[in-house]
């Protein structure tokens, strides 16, 4: 075993034993150092912007994107936003120890389901350094550790934060391995982590799609996959115009290195001569690239114009850019939706209710919306706190990823001597 494998897996091996005393700790003092975590990081905030300035001129220095600069980026308003959502999980009923079913099995043994928490979860992301501060506070809270592995161009933000967060931990009486962070930039480490079955309980990688799918290839340990977001908004032919050109440019514009940001438009071809060129114009003068089909091409707009291939169609810009596509009605959007999108987000702009509920009935997706953007996918929207991310699987957990699904159950059951018959 090198020196990176044994490096991780001592640093595992000491978080898991702090997931023991976690897992029995009571709901008030789970919450009392959540809420010293959100202390913690008001009150040394500057250390935070310290070490992500470094990071920041590193990644400028490197020709990094701008979708990928915004998502490094932090500010106070940012790092008050990561304290915010620790306050709001420590306000949430307790996730752990809820009785799930009850009832009396054979010869009167009292059966009880109980949510417990998982254990040991690794967390494998990329550029955003507030995943740390929501990963850890969602372990704690629901009386899990946790070992992060943040990515190298967020390393200085990440490492600073989780040692903020450690020492709060540790204030409150558990042991600070139960926020633990990999401070090498060594890809082996990763690995390293991937392969700790047994004493690492569930993997979670967040980021681009090339690392989810090597945490899903690579890992022995059980993967619980957050996806990456082709969000599509499809204005349906009854749509009011007004309304729709708001929602899109919520969606595609507010925010565009989010997984919750709009990268396809659709539109009805019966309205697309009188939809498309304000539109269009509207999002051109923000500086959005259109990527879009021959149809569009004779659309009349202000703003840059590129032929849209296959790929643009499945594609999540993470950028000032937007792939637009004229459909024949909701049978084709619909279908075009459920072929191209990634399960994350999807959104139909329509004054029909009937149309609107066949979209939200029909597109297989983790959030589906009738004429609202589809920015509010975010795990302090839904009310359920900070997230670790948005899960467009099917095992487990779907949509914004938080504090229940951070549990798992066990059964308790029961009795007074009875012995099966």
């Amino acid at each position: 075993m090198n020196d990176i494998a044994v490096y991780v897996e001592d640093l595992a091996r000491e978080a898991k034993a702090a997931s023991r005393s976690l897992g029995f700790a009571s709901d008030e003092a789970r919450c009392a150092a959540v809420r010293a975590m959100a202390a913690a990081l008001r009150q040394r905030a500057d250390e935070v912007l310290e070490a992500n300035a470094i990071d920041m001129d590193a990644a400028r220095a490197a020709g990094t994107s701008e979708g990928l600069l915004d998502r490094l980026l932090l500010t106070p308003e940012r790092v008050e936003g990561m304290a915010a959502g620790l306050d709001k999980l420590a306000d949430l009923p307790d996730p752990v120890g809820r009785v799930l079913d009850e009832r009396d099995i054979s010869e009167g043994v009292h059966l009880g389901r109980v949510s417990v928490p998982l254990g040991l979860v690794a967390m494998v992301y990329e550029a955003r350094p507030n995943v740390t501060a929501d990963a850890a506070g969602i372990c704690i809270r629901t009386g899990n550790a946790c070992i992060l592995r943040g990515g190298s161009i967020a390393q200085n933000s990440c490492v600073a934060i989780a040692r903020i967060l450690a020492d709060a931990v540790e204030a409150s009486g558990f042991d600070r391995a139960a926020v633990s962070i990999i401070e090498t930039t060594d890809r082996a480490a990763t690995g390293a982590l991937m392969a700790l079955r047994g004493v690492v309980d569930v993997l979670i990688p967040r980021g681009g799609a090339g690392l989810i799918q090597r945490c899903v290839r690579e890992s022995l340990v059980p993967v619980i996959e957050t996806g990456t977001g082709n969000c599509h908004i499809y204005v349906h032919e009854s749509a009011d115009f007004a309304k729709a050109r708001a929602i899109i440019m919520n969606a595609k514009t507010q925010r565009v290195g989010v997984c919750n940001a709009c990268e396809s438009l659709l539109v009805d071809e019966s309205i697309a001569d009188a939809f498309l060129p304000e539109a269009l114009s509207e999002l051109g003068a923000a500086g959005v690239v259109i990527h879009g089909d021959e149809r569009v091409r004779g659309v009349a707009f202000a703003g840059e114009f590129v032929d849209a291939t296959e790929e643009d169609w499945g594609r999540e810009y993470l950028a000032l850019e937007i792939s637009v596509r004229i459909v024949g009605g909701i049978d084709e959007a619909i279908a075009h939706v459920n072929r191209y999108g990634t399960g994350h987000s999807e959104a139909i702009v329509a004054e029909d209710e009937e149309a609107c509920e066949r979209f939200l009935r029909e597109v297989d997706a983790a959030a589906v919306y009738a004429n609202a953007s589809t920015r509010f996918t975010d795990g302090g929207e839904f009310g359920l706190g900070a997230e670790i991310g948005i899960s467009t699987q099917k095992l487990h957990a779907r949509g914004p990823f938080a504090a229940e699904a951070l549990t798992t159950y066990k059964y308790e059951l029961r009795g007074a001597g009875q012995v099966r018959p």
